[in-house]
């Protein structure tokens, strides 16, 4: 088993490109977005659209390790590697393990919930204090979450324009693992959901993440 490195050293390898170009780059509609470019253009960025060359079982591990981390809200390379680091000491399977690890983050909650359209947004929403987890502001996106707890957006912050379009079209179905009230801006972790729970727009593959920390 590979060692899975989770020092302090600065990761360099975080997005900075803009979201419509993640979704060209794998493909793939990531967050289902109605208006997302690959919709109409299935292709790699660039004047002639790439070309894809046949990907070794490596090559196609750390695809799809890149399209889970993105996915979440471009969570960095030593953060992610933790959060395996952890589904491994679980018991249980581990791939499971680390999609419930990666849907109990607060920033994925926030999300699920409709509180924000994008998961970039639910991480703005918590650093800048806009969230509640039991009745106290947490302001770490990456914050866990246990069964029972309740997170509530704070009654200054319910007015916000992108806030209130996003509860009122409530866009994405509340999966079952969680519980939300509308009207009163809150909901809560149920339970720790396991891959099948999930309603990606896309199919994901943490097996092949596993296999991508365990080469």
């Amino acid at each position: 088993m590979t060692k899975v490195s989770v020092n302090n050293k600065p990761s360099h390898s975080r997005r900075t490109a803009p979201k419509a170009k993640a979704t060209r780059i794998f493909g793939e509609n990531l967050w289902g977005a109605n208006k997302a470019p690959v919709n109409k253009r299935p292709t790699n960025p660039g004047q002639h659209g790439g070309r894809r060359r046949k990907m070794t079982d490596y090559g196609i591990q750390l695809r799809e390790k890149q399209k889970m981390r993105i996915y979440y809200g471009n969570v960095g390379e030593r953060q992610f590697a933790k959060v395996y680091v952890e589904a491994v000491r679980r018991k249980g399977d581990t791939s499971e393990n680390l999609i419930g690890l990666l849907e109990s983050r607060l920033d994925c909650v926030v999300y699920r919930l409709n509180l924000s359209a994008s998961i970039f947004g639910a991480r703005q929403l918590v650093s800048h204090k806009h969230i509640l987890v039991n009745g106290k502001v947490v302001t770490i996106p990456s914050y866990r979450l246990h069964p029972g707890d309740v997170v509530e957006l704070r009654e200054q912050a319910r007015s916000i324009p992108q806030v209130m379009e996003s509860v009122q079209k409530m866009e994405r179905q509340v999966p079952e693992y969680l519980t939300f009230t509308p009207g009163e801006f809150k909901g809560s972790l149920v339970r720790l959901p396991v891959l099948d729970d999930v309603p990606y727009p896309v199919q994901m593959n943490p097996n092949l993440v596993v296999e991508y920390y365990n080469r």
